[in-house]
């Protein structure tokens, strides 16, 4: 564990030093330091595992420090007040230690540390590489219960959902419609993007299912549906997602 100790009282952090020795016996001082400006300007350069920072130094409140750089590395706060208690939880602060140290506070706050960066220990890289790579999976198909009965719809069977008196419905191309248990705004989240645009606040089509498209008023475009719908009036897109369902059709 690589630490570093900023405190302008060479005996505090001496004696921070001898007990990290004492708790830890892995740890290892990088350095340490006695100013905002000499620690800005190494922090600027190099890192720590975890800063053990004094809230009061010779140049002004280590606060200061964090204006001047970005800091994510974990910090246990000293001071000899504790006025500063809630600005230092505002922060990195994993805890907040009053002077004189004792060692066993220092060693719990040693101890969190360590529990957390074992509880958070992640290797974002490959996490990253890992969804990059991953390919959402959608819904191939929903099954339907019509009384007594099942029936499954696969998905390239569906021209388009909609809902009608507070209730969803699918409707397949050869122009039947079933009900379903799910509201549009969660069936946009396990559909195809690609193939289904969500045009209003009753219907998500499928790319398929676009017969005829005509200029309406303001800008917005009227969906003649194949097989078509109840109500035409209800397939225009609205003004708010026009823009986005022309990108839809260029992709």
């Amino acid at each position: 564990m690589r630490v570093l100790i900023i405190e302008d009282e060479s005996l505090a952090a001496d004696r921070l030093e001898s007990l990290l020795n004492e708790i830890a016996p892995d740890t290892e001082v990088v350095a340490k330091l006695v100013s905002i400006k000499e620690s800005v300007k190494w922090l600027t350069v190099n890192s720590a595992d975890l800063i053990l920072l004094d809230i009061q130094l010779s140049d002004g409140l280590s606060f200061s420090i964090f204006e001047q750089i970005h800091i994510n590395t974990p910090i246990i706060f000293t001071t000899a007040y504790d006025q500063y208690a809630i600005k230092a939880f505002q922060l990195n602060s994993i805890s907040y230690l009053l002077k004189p140290i004792r060692k066993n506070e220092l060693t719990e706050s040693i101890q969190k540390y360590k529990s957390l960066k074992s509880a958070f220990s992640i290797d974002f890289e490959s996490l990253i590489t890992s969804l990059e790579n991953k390919k959402p999976v959608f819904r191939k198909r929903f099954l339907i219960q019509i009384a007594d009965k099942f029936r499954k719809i696969e998905i390239d069977d569906i021209a388009y959902f909609y809902a009608s008196d507070k209730n969803v419905f699918l409707k397949t191309f050869d122009d039947h419609s079933y009900p379903l248990y799910l509201s549009l705004d969660s069936l946009v989240e396990v559909i195809d993007p690609s193939e289904f645009f969500r045009i209003n606040r009753k219907y998500i089509i499928s790319m398929k299912s676009i017969a005829t498209m005509l200029a309406w008023s303001r800008s917005r475009l009227k969906i003649i549906l194949n097989p078509k719908a109840d109500n035409e009036m209800d397939a225009i897109v609205s003004i708010d997602r026009a823009s986005d369902f022309k990108n839809w059709l260029n992709n």
